[in-house]
């Protein structure tokens, strides 16, 4: 007896570890550019758009992190209805049957 080959991906999760390690790093690296940004001799106003400038740039990070784990899903959801598709071609083709339209 044959059995269908399981080809599902093992669902990927992080460790508690690495989120801890990527929170203490994005923490650290904008902690030391606020900082930085308020001890350079500069004007008011060079301060503030500095600060608006890390601002956008966070967010955007944000943003384009989201983009990316968005359109992997995608692809994963579309591969996955693909290969549904051909498995149930394949299960409901039987050569065995007659053909209904020369049953007549």
């Amino acid at each position: 007896m044959l059995l269908p080959m399981d080809t599902r991906t093992i669902p990927q999760s992080n460790t508690a570890a690495f989120f801890l390690q990527s929170v203490i790093a994005f923490g650290a690296s904008l902690a030391a550019a606020v900082i930085g940004m308020l001890y350079l001799p500069m004007d008011p106003w060079q301060r503030g758009f500095i600060g608006i400038t890390m601002l956008f740039l966070t967010s955007s990070t944000f943003t384009l992190a989201k983009v990316v784990r968005d359109r992997q899903e995608q692809a994963a959801v579309m591969a996955r209805l693909d290969e549904a598709r051909v498995e149930r071609l394949i299960a409901d083709h039987d050569p065995y049957l007659p053909n209904k339209t020369n049953a007549a």
